[in-house]
């Protein structure tokens, strides 16, 4: 069961991009295919992160722990099409102009906030091995706290990006704040258990 949930996890990751692909070679990608790509390849970078991030609420809600083991694959899936966004701005739209992709980083915030959230996903997803997490030990756990705040300035970038503070952009980050909230609530929760039976003792 647990192999079957696994291949169906990863097909379903892996689908948009294939569904993005199968567009292109139908050239069905609408009148701007550059910006479809950015748009598309970015939303689900957003997603991923999103549900990379609601795996431990859904397992201390539920007590499935077994989800945990997904969570890498997730997390792997936002750094793949973050990646992807971040091709199609440097390739289509600036045909590797790396000094014109830094001026954009320095003068366009919703850019500047774009490529923060990308460039903390790097390490990320570097370490998300085995091997890593055994190396750096809680350190490791200390490191993987930033995909809070690449998703927070991920969200601000695709706010920025349309401009409009309305529909998905604004339902992707309630989602990223509620699930930053839950954790530190949980935090909280146990900081305060800890202290209690500090003073019991």
């Amino acid at each position: 069961m647990h192999k079957a949930i696994k291949r169906l996890v990863f097909a379903l990751s892996i689908a948009p991009a294939l569904y993005l692909v199968y567009l292109g070679f139908m050239n069905n990608l609408g009148v701007n295919p550059a910006e479809t790509l950015q748009l598309e390849t970015g939303t689900w970078a957003l997603r991923f992160l999103v549900a990379t991030l609601a795996v431990t609420p859904v397992r201390r809600l539920t007590g499935w722990n077994r989800i945990v083991q997904y969570r890498r694959m997730l997390g792997l899936y936002a750094f793949f099409y973050a990646f992807a966004h971040f091709l199609t701005y440097l390739v289509l739209d600036l045909s590797f102009a790396f000094d014109q992709m830094m001026a954009d980083v320095a003068k366009r915030p919703f850019i500047t906030m774009g490529f923060i959230a990308f460039v903390l996903m790097i390490p990320l997803a570097l370490t998300s091995t085995k091997g890593w997490i055994r190396r750096l030990g809680r350190r490791w756990q200390l490191l993987h706290r930033l995909v809070y705040v690449s998703a927070v300035t991920a969200s601000v970038h695709y706010i920025w990006k349309v401009k409009v503070a309305i529909g998905p952009p604004v339902y992707y980050a309630a989602a990223v704040g509620i699930l930053l909230g839950f954790r530190l609530v949980w935090q909280l929760r146990s900081a305060k258990s800890i202290r209690t039976q500090q003073v019991k003792a």
